[in-house]
């Protein structure tokens, strides 16, 4: 497996362990859900380095990127969705495998910020993601965080990030005389 420039590859093999929400409930994919309240201590890793809410400066960031994408409508309607969304864990590898970006290493500005935030002790903040959709071929979007995410990876690949996860607008199937046409937007 090639390694370019610091950056490595965060497929791992195995079953995930994503999908584990902070309330106990299993999120719409199935997985079984984890919470923080039960008995049992936590890895460091799970969660010494991370904060329970995210900053209030992390939505209108992520409505930034999201704006490159989306109409202004819609992204109103991600970042409430973000906003209302349960804090649900997923392992930094998964992350980066689902939606197809490369890691940054350590020697990334913006991972190092983290790293050196994380080292003197302060909490990073759960990041921003819209749900993706394999069928279509549509990644996973980080919307916010993914320096957080290639920071926490430096650190262990498979500490679960907490993340506050949207869905996106839902898609069907246009029928017309000539046939299915193939994903539109709802409106």
């Amino acid at each position: 497996m090639a390694k370019k420039s610091g950056n490595k590859s965060p497929d791992g093999g195995g079953k995930a362990d994503g999908g584990k929400s902070d309330s106990g409930k299993s999120d719409s994919g199935g997985s079984k859900a984890k919470s923080d309240d039960k008995a049992g201590a936590k890895s460091p890793s799970e969660s010494e380095h991370w904060g329970t809410e995210p900053e209030e400066h992390d939505y209108p960031a992520a409505a930034a990127y999201l704006s490159l994408t989306n109409t202004p409508t819609e992204v109103r309607r991600l970042v409430t969705a973000l906003k209302k969304a349960p804090t649900l864990r997923y392992m930094a590898k998964d992350l980066l495998r689902a939606s197809g970006l490369a890691l940054l290493g350590p020697d990334n500005a913006h991972v190092t910020t983290d790293l050196a935030k994380v080292k003197a002790g302060k909490k990073l903040s759960p990041v921003l993601l819209i749900r993706g959709d394999l069928s279509h071929g549509v990644p996973l979007t980080v919307a916010d965080g993914y320096h957080r995410i290639c920071a926490s990876y430096q650190l262990d690949e498979n500490a679960l990030i907490p993340c506050h996860l949207a869905e996106p607008r839902p898609q069907r199937t246009r029928t017309t005389s000539q046939g299915t046409r193939g994903p539109t937007s709802v409106q």
